[in-house]
């Protein structure tokens, strides 16, 4: 029987991160669950060992280099070397540009885009040594395409993009085994859109189509087991970032038109909310948002994608054929 695997996924008492603790507990991993949030972590801890899974909670911040240093070595030494990093951790405003402080903008990339180098730094020092390991970048597809009422994240998430870019390459010179990835995330239903700050008048929510965060965990741990350098989750991700390639222009124009009233519903966004960009916010938050009703619990397009190298590979054989035959 082949030894479970030890992974750490950030963001995991919640979303993305908490359907990928328990995509990753089906398996039996070993699994370092960090997030601010110490009850929904301890509950997150309780479904991973109940699936089949073996977990410790983590409290600790992502933008806190220290703490996530100090999270990577506990896991080290209850679980052995870590082989694969999950990062999911995030958060943002909802707002015009011009209505967003200083303090929020920077809080929000000391999050979402210094949170993701922080950890990944954590998790790159001990695979370079073990020389193995897989680091997962969860992206959008918003790293490539932005949009109105999120500058703040549609920033994060093209940083990261970079970044991952830049380590990329660097471990290609060093001729490591350590691979990184990165997984470019439609629409989801996840809290965020519950908690997240808002400079609004209505409430939140995910330009559609929506898919469950069962989507994006499925594509985490498809990418932890295979080489593949990106991966796009979703049809609406895989066009959107195609067609900024030719029609960025036209995008901007679109998105001028239709993403300001596209992510906000009809109900009128409460006074005094509370949210998480400063603290946690208490409560029975899990994996799913409020907007299951009209989420898609898988994607077509995403198991294409798991084959679209051999797929590659068929057209050109195809095409040598006809030209040549």
């Amino acid at each position: 029987m082949d030894k479970p695997q030890t992974v750490v996924i950030t963001g995991a008492s919640a979303g993305v991160g908490r359907a990928a603790a328990r995509a990753f507990a089906k398996e039996g991993a070993r699994i370092g669950l960090i997030a601010r949030g110490k009850e929904r972590l301890e509950e997150t801890r309780k479904e991973v060992d109940k699936i089949g899974g073996k977990a410790i909670a983590l409290p600790a911040d992502v933008s806190d280099a220290g703490q996530m240093e100090a999270a990577a070595e506990t896991v080290v030494k209850e679980f052995g070397p870590i082989d694969v990093w999950v990062n999911c951790a995030m958060t943002t405003i909802f707002s015009m540009f011009e209505h967003i402080t200083p303090e929020e903008f920077r809080r929000a990339t000391e999050v979402t885009y210094l949170g993701t180098v922080n950890a990944t730094l954590a998790a790159y020092r001990r695979m370079i040594e073990q020389n193995h390991g897989t680091i997962v970048q969860v992206g959008s597809a918003l790293a490539y395409r932005s949009i109105p009422l999120q500058a703040p994240y549609c920033g994060a998430k093209a940083a990261i993009r970079g970044f991952t870019d830049s380590l990329r390459c660097e471990l290609r010179h060093k001729k490591s085994n350590v691979h990184i990835t990165m997984v470019q995330m439609p629409a989801l239903n996840t809290p965020q859109f519950d908690w997240c700050r808002a400079h609004l008048t209505k409430t939140p929510r995910p330009v559609a189509p929506v898919f469950q965060p069962e989507v994006a965990a499925e594509a985490i741990l498809w990418s932890a087991r295979h080489k593949r350098r990106e991966l796009h989750v979703g049809m609406s991700s895989a066009v959107i970032i195609a067609a900024n390639k030719f029609f960025a222009g036209l995008l901007d124009w679109y998105m001028a038109r239709s993403a300001v009233s596209g992510q906000q519903t009809d109900d009128v966004l409460p006074e005094n909310r509370p949210d998480n960009l400063f603290e946690p916010v208490p409560g029975d938050f899990k994996a799913h948002g409020s907007f299951g009703s009209e989420a898609k619990e898988k994607s077509n397009q995403l198991r294409v994608d798991y084959y679209k190298p051999w797929i590659a590979a068929g057209l050109a054989v195809l095409i040598v054929l006809l030209l040549f035959t």
